[in-house]
């Protein structure tokens, strides 16, 4: 029996309402995982 390592491959960035990152992976085998950058409280850069 051989073993299963999962590989993620990049799915997609975002922006969500709030102004964070969100980050969306995925295996070949279908699992999905999404990480969310919270935004810095202080004023953006301009």
């Amino acid at each position: 029996m051989s073993q299963h390592v999962h590989v993620r491959l990049n799915h997609g960035l975002a922006v969500s309402e709030d102004g964070d990152l969100i980050e969306q992976s995925r295996c070949r085998c279908g699992a999905t995982w999404t990480r969310t950058f919270q935004a810095a409280e202080d004023d953006p850069e301009r």
